[in-house]
């Protein structure tokens, strides 16, 4: 029988480069899944939720996640409805993902770790954050999106692994491995 692997979550504000440094997790060895490529799935292959989308929001929303990006991000009401259809689907995922690995260490990276309470399920906690310029020039319109985030310095009291991601990806790369080594030995 498996034992199960040790479960690192991996978590940030958007744009901080939560991405790279699961890929980089992957580079050294842990086993790596996205919360968010878990959600794109579901939008696009889940019946249920296809049917809740075409119920709630039309057909011509239904795989689109940009038309649904645009409900919710300017409609509260509408984002808390999409997160109660897709987070409790999205946790499920993760967890049986989580139960099938067979390898030492499973990444698993969360946008809203902390929003959802998240962290209890984990190990140990990653945050990447960067600083507001940085990311800004990452990616445009992140702003109205990282209103209702708990803020980083928050992220990082309750986090076990903290790294701002202001230099290069070998930076990040190098902090990853530094990481993936302490977590090993103990």
């Amino acid at each position: 029988m498996a034992r199960r692997p040790l479960a690192v979550a991996i978590t940030g504000g958007i744009a901080a480069g939560k991405s790279e440094a699961l890929a980089a997790f992957a580079r050294h060895g842990a086993a790596t899944l996205s919360a968010d490529a878990v959600v794109h799935d579901l939008l696009a292959h889940d019946e249920d939720v296809r049917a809740a989308i075409r119920e709630r929001w039309g057909e011509d929303t239904v795989g689109d996640r940009g038309r649904i990006g645009e409900i919710v991000f300017h409609d509260r009401a509408e984002l808390d409805w999409l997160e109660q259809l897709l987070h409790p689907r999205t946790r499920a995922a993760a967890d049986a993902w989580l139960a099938s690995v067979d390898a030492p260490l499973a990444a698993v990276e969360i946008p809203l770790l902390y929003e959802t309470g998240g962290e209890v399920r984990f190990d140990a906690v990653v945050l990447v954050t960067a600083p507001p310029d940085v990311r800004a020039a990452r990616r445009e319109q992140f702003a109205g999106r990282e209103s209702r985030l708990i803020p980083d310095e928050e992220k990082a009291k309750r986090a076990d692994f903290v790294f701002v991601n202001d230099g290069s990806l070998e930076d990040l790369d190098a902090f990853v491995q530094a990481v993936v080594e302490t977590l090993c030995s103990s």
